[in-house]
C-alpha cells in the first residue's frame, strides 16, 4: 500500500537488481539531485515527511500520513529553490532550509528557516535568505524574520513550537563575536536569546533536550577554554587547553538527572565515556571503545523519556551498538531481513513506536529507505535515492590496512571495477581533500564509483593527517604536506601493484582540494609512477594559503592552527618554497587537467590561474573554470561536463575502460 503513496520515481527502487547493460551508466546518474530523500518520522511516528521531486525537478517537502495510508501532500516548495534539511518541530510542524538547484538557474547564499505545518497551512518565513520569495507573516504584526547570518541549530524534545537557532558572525565582526544561541518560536518568530554571560570566541555549543545550555567552548590564541553552566546560570570554566589538540574531555550530552557523556582519548582513540554527575570527571573504562576508530557517530535518544537507548557510528562500515535490549532485538530482526547491507534505524519515539525508518546501503547500493512496523516485524520498501544505479554496474569497495614504509598503519578503501578481473587494470589513485578529514567510506559513493565503473581500480588512501583512526595517524601528519603525506599514497601504490590488481604503467593521480595539492605534488615528485594528474580546486601555493585575505579560513587558524599542522610561513619558508607546487611549476611534465570554481573561497582561482601562468610553454595542460561554482561543484551541469572531462582525459593517457 505504501507504494501507492509516491510518485513513480520511488518505485524505481523495485528495479535495483536489473541486468547490467553493455554501457556504463551515464554520468548524471551518479551526480543529479535525487527524485526522492530524506524520509523522517514525527515524534510520535505517525507522519512521514520525505523530500521529493517537484515541478521543474525541484525538491519539495510532502507528508505522510502513516496510519490513515493518505497520499502523499506537498506541504512547500520553490520555483527557484530545492528545499533540504527538514525536521519535526513536533507532530503537527515542520522546518526546513532552502538550497541552490541543480540546474543553477539560482544561487543560494543564506539558506533560511521556515516552517510548515503538516498540512500545508501556517506557512511562515523565520530567517532571510537571498533566495526563494519572502511569506507573508499572515498579520500586521513586526517582521521578525532573522537576518541571513541565522541558522538552524537543533529541534526540542519538548513537543513545543520552539527551536534553537545559531548566529554566526558576518565577516567584518570581530572573531571575538564568536557563535551565538537563541530560541524561536516557529509560529510567532519571537526570539529569546540564550547568551547571558558568555565568554567570548565561543564556536561550539552542547544543549540538552530541553534546549538549556550546558556546554560551551571558546577557541583564541590557539587554545581553547571549555565551560560548563552552573545551575544559577553562570558559566564556569572546566577545562583551559594551551594548544586545539591537548588531551581533553570533550562534551558530548547532557541527559536527565545528571547525566552526561564526553568524548575522550583512549588507546589512541576517541571513546565515549560517561562523566560522574559529582566531579565532572570521565569514568575510568569508556562506554563505546571502537579500538582504531575514533567515535564520529550519534547518540540515540528517546525523545519523550530521555532514555539513552544507542549508538550509531562509522568503523569500516555504519554500525549500530544498543543498550536496550528492545532495540537490539529489532535490529537484528532487520539485519535478518536485509543481508549484505548496513541497516539503520531512524525515530525519535523508538519504544513503543508504531513505525521505525530504516535506511540499508553497501557499498554497490546507494541507500534505499524501508518502513518497519515493530508490531508484526514486517519491512516495506519506500523508496531508493538512486534507483537508476544497478548494483551490477558498480564496482566492490573493501577496506585495508597496511604498512607505510615506517610501518605506519594506513587504511585503504580499493574499490575493484565490476566484472571479473583479466589482469592487473588501469588505477586512479584519488586522494581525499581536507586533509584532516576522514576521506574514504565504505558505502556507496559517486566519485570512486563512476571511475570503477569506467574500468579503474580506485585507490583512496587514509595517508598521514587523515582523521577519524586514532591521534597517531593524525599526528604523523602535521608539517607534511608534499613530504611523508606524498610518500603515503606512493606506498600505497606500490602495495596495489604487489597484488596484481594494478598496471603501474597506467596510473594516474586526481583529488581536489588538497587531493589537488597532492595530485600535482605528484607530478612533481613521483613523475615515475603516474601517467597524467587531475587537480580541482587545489591549493598550489603553501605561503598563499596563509596570507590570502578572501579566503573563509578564519585568523584564528591561520595564525595559530596552520603553523603548527602545515607549517609557519616565516620559519618554515624554505619547506613551504620545496612543496608548493607553484613554485616548482617548470618540474611539471606529466598531462594535467585542473578545473576551479570562481567563486571558490576555501580555495580562490588564483591559486589555479597563477599555476597556470607559470607552466612551461609546452606543458600539456587541459584548463576549465566554472564562475558560478565554489570549492567544489554543486550544479549538475557542471559535474556533467567536469566528469565528462575526467572520463575522456583518463581514456587518452591511461587507456579506456576495460570490456
Amino acid at each position: 500500500m505504501i507504494r501507492r503513496l509516491l510518485a513513480a520515481a520511488c518505485l524505481a527502487a523495485l528495479a535495483l537488481a536489473q541486468p547490467a547493460g553493455a554501457e556504463p551508466p551515464p554520468i548524471r546518474h551518479f551526480f543529479k539531485t535525487p527524485a526522492v530523500q530524506a524520509p523522517k518520522l514525527s515524534p510520535s511516528g505517525r507522519y512521514l515527511a520525505i523530500q521529493v521531486a517537484g515541478p521543474a525537478d525541484r525538491v519539495w517537502l510532502a507528508v505522510i500520513d502513516l496510519q490513515a495510508m493518505t497520499p502523499a501532500k506537498v506541504i512547500a516548495g520553490f520555483n527557484a529553490a530545492d528545499i533540504y534539511d527538514h525536521a519535526w518541530v513536533n507532530d503537527e510542524r515542520l522546518v526546513f532550509q532552502i538550497r541552490s538547484p541543480e540546474d543553477g538557474t539560482t544561487r543560494v547564499r543564506a539558506p533560511g528557516l521556515w516552517a510548515v505545518n503538516r498540512d500545508a497551512t501556517g506557512f511562515r518565513q523565520l530567517i532571510a535568505s537571498n533566495n526563494a520569495p519572502l511569506s507573508d507573516t499572515g498579520s500586521l504584526i513586526k517582521d521578525r524574520r532573522l537576518e541571513g547570518n541565522w541558522g538552524f541549530f537543533a529541534t526540542l524534545a519538548g513537543g513545543g513550537d520552539e527551536v534553537l537557532v545559531q548566529r554566526i558572525r558576518w565577516s567584518h565582526e570581530s572573531e571575538s563575536t564568536g557563535v551565538r544561541l537563541a530560541r524561536l518560536d516557529t509560529r510567532t518568530g519571537a526570539r529569546k536569546d540564550l547568551n547571558e554571560g558568555l565568554p567570548d570566541n565561543v564556536d561550539k555549543w552542547v544543549t540538552d533536550a530541553s534546549g538549556e545550555p550546558r556546554a560551551v567552548t571558546s577557541t583564541q590564541g590557539g587554545g581553547r577554554k571549555i565551560y560548563l553552566r552552573q545551575p544559577d546560570g553562570r558559566w564556569k570554566l572546566w577545562q583551559a587547553l594551551e594548544s586545539y589538540y591537548d588531551d581533553h574531555h570533550d562534551p558530548l550530552w547532557f541527559g536527565p538527572d545528571g547525566q552526561a557523556l564526553a568524548l575522550k582519548s583512549y588507546q589512541g582513540a576517541t571513546a565515549v565515556f560517561r562523566l560522574d554527575p559529582v566531579t565532572q570527571q570521565p569514568e575510568a573504562l569508556p562506554l563505546i571503545n571502537l579500538k582504531g576508530y575514533d567515535f564520529e557517530g550519534d547518540l540515540i535518544v528517546d525523545q519523550p523519556t530521555q532514555r539513552l537507548l544507542g549508538a550509531q557510528f562509522e568503523t569500516d562500515a555504519p554500525t549500530s551498538v544498543w543498550f536496550d535490549p528492545a532495540m537490539r532485538a529489532m535490529q537484528a530482526d532487520i539485519d535478518a531481513k536485509l543481508p549484505g547491507s548496513a541497516n539503520q534505524i531512524e525515530c525519535l519515539r523508538c519504544l513503543g513506536a508504531n513505525h521505525i525508518i530504516v535506511t540499508a546501503q553497501s557499498d554497490q547500493k546507494p541507500p534505499v529507505f524501508y518502513l518497519y512496523k515493530p508490531a508484526d516485524k514486517s519491512l516495506q520498501p519506500i523508496a531508493a535515492l538512486r534507483p537508476e544505479i544497478k548494483a551490477a554496474d558498480m564496482g566492490q569497495r573493501d577496506v585495508y590496512r597496511i604498512p607505510a614504509r615506517d610501518k605506519l598503519q594506513l587504511p585503504v578503501l580499493v574499490t575493484q571495477p565490476p566484472g571479473p578481473p583479466k589482469g592487473p587494470r588501469p588505477a586512479v589513485l584519488l586522494v581525499h581533500g581536507g586533509p584532516w578529514v576522514r576521506g574514504a567510506h565504505w558505502p556507496w559513493e559517486p566519485m570512486a564509483q563512476f571511475l570503477a565503473s569506467r574500468g579503474y581500480v580506485v585507490l583512496e588512501p587514509e595517508f598521514r593527517g587523515s582523521t577519524g583512526y586514532g591521534w597517531e595517524l593524525f599526528r604523523a601528519g602535521w608539517k607534511q604536506w608534499g613530504l611523508a603525506m606524498q610518500d603515503d599514497l606512493a606506498d600505497t601504490l606500490a602495495w596495489a601493484v604487489k597484488q596484481g590488481w594494478v598496471d603501474p604503467q597506467r596510473v594516474c593521480i586526481a583529488g581536489a582540494s588538497y587531493g589537488g595539492y597532492a595530485a600535482l605534488m605528484g607530478a612533481i615528485k613521483q613523475p615515475d609512477l603516474f601517467k597524467c594528474a587531475i587537480n580541482w580546486v587545489g591549493v598550489t601555493d603553501l605561503q598563499l594559503m596563509t596570507n590570502i585575505t578572501w579566503s573563509d579560513i578564519s585568523e584564528e587558524y591561520k595564525h595559530y592552527g596552520m603553523p603548527m599542522v602545515v607549517g609557519d610561513p616565516v620559519a618554515d619558508a624554505r619547506q613551504f618554497d620545496a612543496t608548493s607546487p607553484l613554485k616548482r611549476a617548470g618540474e611539471i611534465k606529466l598531462p594535467l587537467l585542473m578545473a576551479y570554481g570562481g567563486q571558490d573561497r576555501r580555495v580562490p582561482i588564483t591559486h589555479g590561474t597563477q599555476l597556470k601562468a607559470a607552466l612551461r610553454a609546452d606543458q600539456p595542460v587541459e584548463w576549465v573554470e566554472y564562475p558560478d561554482e565554489g570549492h567544489g561543484w554543486f550544479e549538475l551541469k557542471t559535474q556533467e561536463d567536469f566528469w565528462g572531462r575526467v572520463e575522456r582525459f583518463l581514456a587518452k593517457n591511461i587507456g579506456p575502460r576495460t570490456p
